[in-house]
């Protein structure tokens, strides 16, 4: 399926003032994408920079080459989990970087396909897999959890306060049929809340999806895994930048980057997350729950 795909890089003024890049500069992009930082990225560190981007993801990778088809630098553009970032530079013999940006969540080009059934606005199979190749999507996770481990999964990733109702019904619906598409979970999520609930701006599904993606995907597991390994392969100077777009991965990047200043081994470069200004956020709606988070390496 061909999929045209708007892509608007999130903060990037801040992104690229904060990781500080110069000519020569060797830049890692944990999360490719379809490329907009890397793109921004390289008409900064030049025929003698050096970028390299990690994505599961194989469609975006295909893109974010095409993207970057005219950088003359050296580009290295790798098939991965971001947590195993160590894996990935070490195999490119790569010992020290000047700067490494984690940009999370899902992409544009996962959420406009409908196809990966990210979106409860589409009808889709139920897959939610950054990466194709991964084993379980959220299919396996919805029709074979044990209530009580769905509920739990749905408040703890999704932050979901009716979770328990809402795991009860997709038992009981399961029992009768396996539940397979998008548009299938999201029916049995607004048949589970209270007649009349609203949350704000947020369609009612919006956590529950968010609760299984993260779960497919082990989102919080790999970001814990990236921010013990990143900062080391920093030069002296060198900076760590992310953006989270929810509270649960923020918070882990807050309490990360706090442990590593207590140690004395970096410094924060922000006090408090900087968000997308309201321009930004008119121009590209996806960024609104932003929040970005930077770090230098000082020892």
């Amino acid at each position: 399926m061909t999929v045209t795909v708007q892509h608007i890089p999130v903060m990037a003024r801040e992104v690229e003032g904060l990781l500080n890049l110069g000519a020569g500069s060797v830049y890692v992009d944990c999360t490719l994408g379809l490329g907009g930082h890397a793109s921004l990225a390289a008409g900064i560190i030049g025929a003698k920079g050096r970028i390299v981007g990690i994505d599961q993801d194989a469609d975006a990778i295909a893109h974010a080459h095409r993207r970057l088809s005219g950088f003359v630098g050296q580009l290295d553009i790798v098939k991965s989990n971001f947590g195993d970032i160590d894996v990935v530079l070490d195999r490119l013999g790569i010992m020290e970087v000047d700067g490494v940006l984690l940009d999370l969540g899902v992409s544009s080009l996962q959420l406009d396909d409908a196809s990966r059934g990210f979106s409860y606005r589409e009808e889709a199979l139920l897959d939610m897999r950054m990466d194709k190749d991964a084993q379980f999507s959220a299919t396996e996770l919805v029709n074979s959890l044990p209530e009580e481990e769905l509920a739990d999964l749905i408040w703890r990733l999704g932050e979901e306060r009716f979770s328990r109702r809402i795991a009860r019904n997709i038992v009981a619906a399961r029992s009768a049929r396996a539940i397979k598409t998008t548009k299938e979970l999201s029916d049995l999520v607004l048949r589970s809340l209270p007649r009349g609930y609203q949350r704000g701006a947020l369609h009612p599904a919006t956590r529950t999806f968010q609760a299984l993606r993260m779960a497919v995907n082990r989102e919080l597991e790999v970001l814990k895994k990236a921010l013990d390994t990143a900062p080391r392969y920093l030069k002296i100077g060198g900076r760590l930048v992310v953006i989270a777009f929810h509270s649960l991965e923020d918070r882990i990047v807050k309490e990360k980057f706090k442990e590593l200043a207590r140690s004395g081994s970096a410094k924060i470069l922000t006090k408090k997350p900087l968000r997308p200004g309201d321009e930004e956020v008119i121009g590209n709606p996806r960024s609104r729950s932003a929040r970005l988070r930077a770090l230098e390496r000082i020892v």
